[in-house]
């Protein structure tokens, strides 16, 4: 088994200063992702027997879960779609969403590791591309152990290269960072890896034209990281929509869509199923581990200029990051 510790080498090809970034949010930060959330333990006073007061240690209780912050969610949009804007998977402006991901998860205390890949030259969506290199944004909980049990919440940070991706797919980040936030405050049963993929749009029209991100992440496992994945979700356009849609990966296993279901259904939120392999889930699937994916509502802007953060919606962001929040609480045993 391995352990991942704090000093995990980051990939060369974010060498921006995410790698020194502090993990202490700075006074007054009006950061989305690092604005403490929980109150600190507080001490109360007591008396001695001079008069003089003494500090006592308020007994220690199991941290409270912050809610899922709307607010928040939509400022990663904004600043993801509208700040950054389009974020081709070999660009520099990936390098700079990259970096601000990885910076908001360390703020929040998680082991970050940005290893890179090559991509290829292709097509992305109309617009000739030229071959270059992604990489992938890995936050682990400190001390990670690949031989123990634990579930992974992935989603994409590129877009094709016309698309500001508000939709597709900064939704699906704000909903990461939003639980990343919230879990490490109060994690729950199981470890959380969260992983922010490069290089999920396509740059053709072929099998293997895309998912390239999550098929490097599936390569470089190790048989223990494999064999105790309880379950991937991909979060991939899930800020459009009346409903939440659930899938999986036709003739694999149904176990994460079903689990993903029920969580929805305990909170009176509307789900449709079906199957589909248009997102990171797809790799892992097709490796053999528990994979679903969350979103994919049709909407006008889908890999167009428009994609725009007006699009997403805030209440099905909270609606989806409900769903994520239930599910993760309730692992499946595997």
């Amino acid at each position: 088994m391995r352990r991942y510790a704090a000093a995990a080498v980051a990939g060369a090809l974010l060498t921006c200063g995410c790698t020194t970034a502090s993990s202490t949010p700075s006074a007054g930060s009006s950061d989305p992702t690092t604005q403490a959330s929980a109150a600190q333990p507080t001490t109360s006073a007591s008396t001695s027997a001079t008069g003089s007061p003494t500090a006592s240690a308020t007994p220690t209780t199991p941290a409270r879960a912050p809610g899922f912050s709307r607010e928040r969610a939509m400022r990663v949009v904004r600043h993801l779609a509208g700040g950054i804007g389009p974020r081709l998977a070999t660009g520099p402006r990936f390098r700079e969403a990259a970096c601000w991901v990885a910076r908001r998860l360390r703020d929040l205390d998680y082991d970050v590791a940005t290893p890179d890949f090559p991509v290829p030259a292709g097509d992305s969506w109309g617009v000739p591309v030229e071959a270059g290199t992604s990489a992938n944004v890995v936050a682990r909980p400190r001390g990670f152990d690949d031989g123990a049990p634990y579930v992974l919440v992935g989603a994409h940070l590129d877009t094709v290269a016309v698309a500001p991706g508000a939709e597709d797919n900064a939704s699906g980040i704000a909903v990461l960072l939003e639980t990343a936030r919230r879990w490490s405050v109060a994690p729950g049963p199981l470890p959380v890896v969260f992983v922010a993929f490069g290089g999920e749009e396509p740059r053709g029209s072929g099998e293997d034209d895309h998912h390239y991100g999550s098929r490097h992440f599936v390569a470089q496992m190790s048989p223990g990281e494999r064999r105790s994945l309880r379950g991937m979700l991909s979060l991939d356009r899930v800020g459009v929509g009346p409903e939440v849609l659930v899938w999986s990966v036709t003739s694999t296993a149904i176990a994460v869509r079903a689990a993903l279901v029920g969580a929805a259904s305990r909170l009176g939120i509307a789900t449709s199923v079906g199957t589909s392999s248009a997102s990171d889930h797809e790799s892992f699937a097709d490796a053999g581990m528990p994979a679903a994916r969350l979103g994919r509502w049709p909407y006008a802007g889908y890999h167009q200029s428009s994609d725009v953060p007006s699009v997403v919606d805030p209440e099905q962001l909270s609606r989806v990051g409900r769903v994520v929040w239930d599910w993760l609480s309730r692992p499946p045993a595997r």
